[in-house]
């Protein structure tokens, strides 16, 4: 009779887990034992999957799974029959040893298959395999998913007994498991299964007992007052946050930094319940970014923003505790969050006392690296490099090094020693309230951001002087100590530089500050190099590499790979490379592209093996009518292309060198390169490396040839 699938409920309750790995923890436990269930045939069709994880739970429901998995046949293969038989058709000793290996002993030797494997007759024992029983089937799925959780650090604890000691992400207290109605006797950490689940620390109406694996949420959210689900308890405290936000006509800011948080309190709460506190005005006159930071990194609290983005004197509280007087829950929250907020206006008033160019010197006690020095030391080869930078740029020199000469200078103040995440905006306020130059201001406050958001104007040409000195000098200094990003490590933060000089170059291009070709990726590479004289000569051009290997892989989630490769190849100038992809891109939906993309390919495989220099195309050795027409193509089209190149229309450049594909493929149909006579040879040769320097100028046209 065929047995019907029940729901599966597995529940491991713990002290506190990690916050920031809850979720994480979470889905890791129910996919580990989900896995190990359907491995063992386990789980029946149209099964789903449930996770749960709060604070202090960690689990998991299946909503079909069988008390036993079905009978599988299966296929043992023995040895050659050869072997295994003697010629009368008897079992050797080596027969009779397998099968009593295997726990086939009482087998009819007789009754065993014979398969040929191509080359011998083998001896095949056919049977039936018992399916595995829930006990045993989910006792190794839960040991193998307890094995197998992502645990930030683990921790030994002892069992009651005072002799086991058992490793596990926090000391574990009880364990559920029900199949349907029915408790499943597994074993974990010391725990023997059984039926009772415990609700709220403090708000629960006592342990419960579980009538079936199905009652889980309902009573555990009743009486036990826990929403167990990760996703639901967090889009339970979304909500909340929103409607009280929009009863007082706020908002919760910055969506990017309202996300980690509501992750953070998710994994921190059972019963959420949001109220609202709100601080004294007066705290407002402190820099917002100071106030913000410590309501949400120390109070796990989420301020409130006015319609223009000003933060407000009002805050919400994640509360674990749903009260009908709630009044000490707020009246608490509020007195704790005062000293701090009164700590960050110290900080502020404190630090604004001293200018922050007085704090430069300070610098030279801040070790950078060991082997690059101080961050004084950095801070003048910065400034070295931000005013070769501006003179290429337009913009003002003195104004660049000023910005580069204060831009560390916020390492030495109290505010950014309680919360260096501040660096740089605290170094703007303080050089705003010294009076410093609205140019400067705006250097210190950018320095650290992922990239040049806009179009680089007069004003903004300081701060992108800065910006791409620093980038620069950070990418070739850590790189020449031989500490280039391995794998997923990247503790300098080279890769997030990389893509930095490539905004830079972007947006300066887009302001017309590159109009002059004053300035270049290798040009800035090479320059940053010369303030490192212990750096490998090498260092710019594997910097240089790393930095378009960095474009290929921002470029290639947009562009089709092989329109990305052909342009990075050639290694254009960094801010035409985007217009450049596009223009390739366009190309590659030309009738005439494959056929010459082939061709290209072919000729760069003929010149490569050219041993010496190729000559200029001598007109009289011409003789084939083909290559006559191929060299006419070629005098017409090339400085139509150059024209287009020389004007950034590389699409146009490209449509142009297009109508060169009926000449080219008649060249290579009718004219053999390779003659016998030298000279001719040589011409041919000339000819095809003169087009095969025209059509690559925009992109290496060969990466888009069929493999």
């Amino acid at each position: 009779m065929a047995q019907s699938p029940q729901p599966l409920l597995v529940e491991l309750f713990t002290e506190e887990l990690p916050p920031k790995a809850l979720d994480r923890l979470g889905r890791a436990f129910a996919e580990g034992i989900h896995a190990g269930l359907r491995g063992r045939g386990l789980v029946a069709g149209g099964n789903t999957v449930t996770p749960f994880a709060s604070p202090r739970r960690l689990a998991v429901r299946l909503s079909a799974v069988l008390a036993k998995a079905p009978d599988a046949p299966f296929t043992e293969k023995l040895m050659p029959a050869s072997v295994g038989l003697t010629a009368d058709g008897q079992a050797t000793p080596a027969l009779l040893k397998k099968l009593a290996a295997k726990g086939l002993a009482d087998v009819d030797v007789a009754a065993l298959a014979r398969e040929s494997d191509g080359k011998n007759e083998q001896l095949v024992y056919r049977g039936v395999a018992p399916g595995a029983a829930l006990a045993a089937g989910l006792q190794a799925a839960l040991d193998e998913a307890i094995g197998g959780l992502p645990i930030p650090k683990v921790m030994s604890y002892q069992l009651a007994d005072g002799v086991t000691t058992v490793r596990f992400v926090r000391p574990a207290h009880g364990l559920v498991a029900l199949h349907g109605e029915q408790v499943v006797e597994v074993s974990a950490l010391g725990l023997a299964a059984g039926r009772v689940v415990h609700g709220h620390r403090f708000q629960s109406a006592g342990p419960i007992e579980l009538p079936s694996a199905d009652a889980y949420e309902t009573l555990l959210a009743g009486g036990g007052r826990v929403i167990a689900s990760f996703a639901e308890r967090r889009a339970n405290i979304e909500r909340q946050l929103r409607e009280q936000a929009a009863r007082l006509n706020a908002s919760l800011g910055d969506e990017a930094d309202v996300a980690p948080l509501l992750d953070e309190v998710c994994a921190l709460v059972e019963y959420p319940t949001v109220y609202v506190g709100e601080f004294e005005q007066a705290f407002l006159a402190v820099p917002q970014e100071c106030l913000i930071l410590t309501m949400r990194l120390n109070q796990k609290y989420f301020p409130l923003f006015d319609a223009a983005g000003a933060l407000t004197n009002r805050f919400l509280i994640v509360s674990n505790m749903a009260l009908a007087d709630p009044h000490n829950i707020i009246e608490g929250n509020q007195r704790v969050v005062r000293p701090r907020l009164a700590d960050a206006r110290f900080f502020f008033e404190t630090d604004k006392k001293t200018p922050l160019a007085a704090r430069v010197p300070q610098l030279a006690t801040i070790v950078y690296h060991n082997k690059l020095g101080s961050q004084l030391e950095r801070v003048e080869r910065v400034r070295a490099l931000a005013r070769w930078v501006a003179e290429r740029i337009a913009a003002d020199p003195a104004l660049a090094d000023r910005a580069a000469l204060l831009a560390k200078a916020d390492l030495v103040t109290g505010m950014v020693g309680e919360f260096p995440e501040l660096q740089g905006i605290m170094g703007a306020y303080y050089a705003a309230a010294d009076g410093e130059a609205p140019e400067v201001v705006e250097a210190i406050r950018g320095q650290y951001r992922i990239r040049i958001e806009r179009p680089v104007g007069a004003g903004d040409a300081p701060a992108a002087a800065l910006f791409l000195a620093e980038r620069a000098e950070t990418l070739v200094g850590i790189w020449g100590i031989g500490l280039a990003p391995t794998g997923d490590k990247d503790p300098y933060g080279l890769r997030r530089a990389a893509l930095g000089l490539i905004s830079g170059f972007e947006q300066l291009a887009a302001g017309g500050r590159l109009a002059g070709g004053g300035l270049s990726l290798d040009s800035l590479l090479e320059r940053a190099a010369a303030l490192f004289p212990a750096a490998p000569p090498g260092v710019p051009g594997e910097v240089r590499a790393f930095v378009f290997e960095r474009y290929r892989n921002q470029l290639a989630g947009q562009y089709e790979r092989a329109a990305v490769d052909a342009v990075i190849a050639v290694a254009p100038p960094l801010e035409q490379v985007p217009a450049r992809v596009a223009a390739v891109v366009a190309f590659s939906a030309l009738p005439e592209a494959a056929s010459l993309a082939a061709a290209n390919k072919r000729i760069g495989n003929l010149l490569k093996k050219v041993e010496g220099e190729i000559g200029a195309v001598d007109a009289a050795r011409l003789s084939e009518p083909a290559e006559k027409t191929l060299a006419d193509t070629v005098r017409r089209l090339r400085p139509l292309a150059d024209e287009r190149f020389g004007q950034g229309d590389f699409a146009g450049a490209l449509a142009v060198l297009s109508e060169a594909r009926d000449p080219v493929d008649g060249f290579f149909a009718d004219v053999m390169v390779m003659a016998d006579d030298p000279a001719v040879r040589a011409n041919r040769l000339a000819l095809l490396a003169e087009l095969h320097g025209a059509m690559n100028r925009v992109a290496d046209l060969s990466r888009l040839a069929a493999s």
